[in-house]
């Protein structure tokens, strides 16, 4: 006689089966997308039943950076692989030092293009990452675990709270009560079991970049790296983002390219300097006095707000 008896059920929400997905197997493509894109859109609803976590978060990471602290991602597979990316897109977008936010990986670099599953499992390993990296008072290690129960980012969490570091996990499952006790805040978007069962690359991974994405810019914001919502700290590395500060420069200033070019150059390529020195007349040492008065704000360097956005106000 067949033993048709279910497995225990898995406590962790994203190792669950959906029930709306259950015959995805037999979809064409425009109803696999369908159904993939109604899960998808339950995304935005979890983070945003979240975002008081999200703001707490924000906060910490704010106050870490102005302590000359650090933000150090911890993670594995996608998670960690997410972390990466957010960490390495902060210097050309905010002109952030590369050690400002850094991500530890499971696996090493090595796992960011290949999968190595099984470094996940080592919690003394990320322990030793951490201490690798002399976490301390200052700094943020932030875990990424899609399931909350990542070893490798629960050793890290907990060897970063003994050295005195914040400590923060986002995960879309409900994790351990131990290691929910042990974290200075948890971030919990909740949306849901997967398209395909536990393949936390879709909804998990769409929440983990949501919610990663708001902290590094509400963190960076803060510290006074945007000017409204122009990106006036912003590295010129490729011709793209040296046409992006170039037309900061012309809409806040109200110059041609030229100039705004010229000021650029005579700033250093800072496009936050440039905008002082052309809105206040002074030279560059002068606009950088200005600016460390203002605590890095060009709001409070300029004296007044940038441009209004056109159309302001038309949506209410």
């Amino acid at each position: 006689m067949i033993n048709r008896s279910r497995p225990p059920a898995d406590p962790r929400l994203t190792e669950r089966r959906n029930p709306a997905t259950g015959d995805i197997d037999l979809a064409d493509p425009a109803r696999i997308v369908e159904l993939l894109n109604r899960e998808d859109r339950r995304v935005p609803e979890a983070v945003w039943a979240v975002r008081a976590e999200v703001a707490r978060a924000i906060a910490l990471v704010e106050a870490a950076f102005r302590a000359g602290g650090r933000l150090l991602y911890v993670g594995a597979g996608t998670s960690g692989r997410l972390g990466a990316l957010d960490a390495a897109e902060c210097p050309p977008t905010f002109g952030s030092p590369p050690e400002m936010v850094q991500c530890i990986m499971a696996g090493g670099e090595a796992a960011l293009g290949r999968s190595t599953e099984a470094a996940e499992d080592d919690a003394a390993a990320g322990a030793a990452e951490v201490d690798a990296r002399a976490a301390g008072p200052d700094d943020v290690v932030f875990g990424i675990a899609a399931s909350g129960t990542t070893p490798f980012v629960r050793g890290a969490l907990t060897r970063g709270a003994a050295r005195g570091a914040r400590t923060v996990l986002l995960a879309c499952s409900d994790p351990p009560a131990e290691l929910l006790a042990s974290v200075d805040l948890a971030i919990l978007p909740k949306v849901g079991p997967e398209a395909l069962t536990g393949s936390t690359r879709l909804k998990a991974g769409t929440a983990t970049k949501l919610v990663l994405n708001a902290v590094t810019t509400g963190a960076m914001i803060r510290l006074g790296r945007a000017y409204g919502n122009l990106m006036v700290d912003l590295v010129a590395s490729a011709d793209k983002l040296r046409d992006r500060g170039e037309r900061i420069v012309m809409e806040v200033c109200g110059v041609e390219r030229a100039e705004a070019r010229r000021a650029i150059a005579a700033a250093d390529g800072r496009v936050k300097t440039a905008i002082v020195m052309v809105k206040r007349g002074v030279d560059r040492a002068e606009a950088e006095r200005l600016l460390a008065a203002a605590a890095g704000r060009a709001r409070g360097a300029v004296g007044e707000p940038p441009p209004p956005v056109e159309g302001a106000g038309a949506d209410g």
